[in-house]
Order: C-alpha cells, then sequence, then structure tokens
C-alpha cells in the first residue's frame, strides 16, 4: 500500500494532480479542496501522505499535506456510507482540527454544508465520528478544544526532538487517556518517559 509519495507536480487536475516521482513513474492522486488549491507550480517538488483505496474496478490515491488528515481520511471512510469520494469532499470543507471541534461542541449541522449529505446522513457520521476520532491512531482525543490544543503543542514539542509524529501521537493518547487534566510540559514528560520504555521493551 502507497502511504507516501514525493516528487514534482507533472500536471494539475480538477481534483487533484499527477505526481511524477523522482523514479519516473507519474502517480494520479486524488486531493481535498485545500490542498489542490495551495500546490505549487507545474515541475516543482510537494510531498503528500496517501491513502491507497483499492475498488472492484479501480485502485485510486488520495493525497494530504499531514499524517493527521491522512488519518482523519481513513477514520471518515471507515464510516458506513462515507466512501472515498464523500471523505475527501468532507476534509474539502473541514480540517481535522474543524471535525474535533464539531464533534466536541456536538455541532452536527455543520456537516450538511458538505455537498450531498444531508441531515439523516449527517447525523450518522456525527455519532460514529464522536467515538471514531478520539480512538483513531495518531489523531488528537476530542473531548474538548482545551485538550486538542494540549495534544497539538505536547506533539509539536515531541517531534521537534525529532520523535515519529505518529509514534509520539500515540503515546501522548496513552498518557492523557492515563492522565486527561495534565498540562503541555507534564504531557510532554511523560510521553518522553512512555516512549523511552518503549524503545527498552
Amino acid at each position: 500500500m502507497i502511504a507516501y509519495l514525493s516528487g514534482v507536480i507533472g500536471e494539475k487536475l480538477e481534483q487533484g494532480c499527477v505526481l511524477l516521482t523522482d523514479s519516473g513513474v507519474g502517480y494520479e492522486v486524488h486531493l481535498p479542496g485545500h490542498t489542490l488549491a495551495g500546490l505549487p507550480g507545474r515541475g516543482e517538488r510537494v510531498e503528500l501522505f496517501v491513502c491507497t483505496v483499492v475498488r472492484e474496478d479501480a485502485i485510486e490515491l488520495f493525497g494530504f499535506a499531514s499524517w493527521d488528515e491522512r488519518q482523519t481520511f481513513i477514520t471518515l471512510t471507515s464510516i458506513s456510507k462515507v466512501g472515498a469520494k464523500t471523505g475527501n469532499a468532507i476534509l474539502s470543507l473541514f480540517r481535522p482540527d474543524d471535525l474535533r471541534r464539531i464533534v466536541a461542541e456536538d455541532d452536527w449541522l455543520m456537516l450538511t454544508q458538505v455537498s450531498g449529505i444531508g441531515k439523516k446522513t449527517a447525523q450518522h457520521i456525527f455519532l460514529e465520528l464522536k467515538y471514531k476520532l478520539a480512538a483513531a491512531p495518531g489523531i488528537a482525543a476530542v473531548s474538548g478544544s482545551g485538550q486538542s490544543l494540549l495534544f497539538k503543542d505536547a506533539l509539536t514539542g515531541l517531534t521537534n526532538l525529532g520523535y515519529d509524529e505518529q509514534e509520539a501521537g500515540s503515546a501522548l493518547q496513552e498518557v492523557l487517556a492515563a492522565e486527561p487534566d495534565l498540562d503541555v510540559g507534564e504531557a510532554l514528560r511523560a510521553a518522553l518517559k512512555l516512549l523511552a520504555r518503549r524503545k527498552l521493551a
């Protein structure tokens, strides 16, 4: 499964781009609207986290600017009635932090802004998101905007120290699940201890 691509923009498409890798292979990658809008020009270098979607009649690649966005896409498409195109449409309107805020504030009506999503479908997606976003690997907890900000700050601290984002995110989730009242410094120290123990295991 392709999870990451690096190369230059070969062509911009209506819903994505053709990314030419250094090995000379070109991949057609679907992108959320905001990522597509922010693409550099043709011939410019770009790096994308990728989710490979396999269907009976096609294999499609969906690209994202961050690992958090990729993992959120995977979470969205694990919900019944949400296919890859709908998941991509949701992420074209809402960033992962927006979705966490929607869940934290019980504002399910926001999801009806996505084309093709009515009230019943929005409620269905919201209810599943409420449980799945918090448990998804590499995605910040959704117990409130304060904890999301704490998670983000602590994760930035760990990645600045050289830790892999997914590994650091997993450690922070475990730490904050056990002690949700930690501040950023305490969460950092606890996560560093946990990461050290994991390396020794």
